[in-house]
């Protein structure tokens, strides 16, 4: 419920900036921002800061398997991977593999990659960062 008001509240601060001169668009300039109809999708979607970044990842069984090092942004601005780290102690010996975002699940406070072991992600190609 509350949240719905978050997202009611937000699409009716938008829709006044939008509808005001100031945010009138000039013609051969690009729109900054989100569309009111992109609002209720963004606040619905999940914190890379809150949810994500630096969590603890699990598989089915309830058992920790990674963590979420990094997201990588694709050129075409979607959100496509994050990066798992598997295994290793403060980060030495850590095997990171990159994961696309559609596989997760958020349950609870807990992220979720069905069907992951420890074992399996390891078996992963290693990510490198390009140079």
């Amino acid at each position: 419920m509350r949240k719905g008001i978050v997202v009611a509240l937000l699409a009716s601060v938008v829709l006044a900036f939008v509808a005001s001169p100031a945010g009138a668009g000039v013609a051969g300039s690009a729109t900054l921002g989100v569309a009111v109809e992109e609002l209720k999708a963004v606040a619905l979607g999940w914190s890379a800061k809150k949810q994500i970044m630096d969590k603890d990842v699990y598989n089915d069984s309830n058992e920790k398997v990674g963590k979420v090092e990094d997201l990588i942004v694709a050129p075409d601005k979607a959100v496509s991977y994050a990066i798992v780290g598997v295994g290793g102690f403060l980060g030495i010996d850590r095997h990171d593999v990159a994961i696309p975002a559609g596989q997760f699940k958020l349950e609870g406070n807990k992220l979720m990659l069905p069907g992951a072991t420890k074992e399996a992600l390891k078996a992963l190609p290693k990510f490198e960062y390009a140079k």
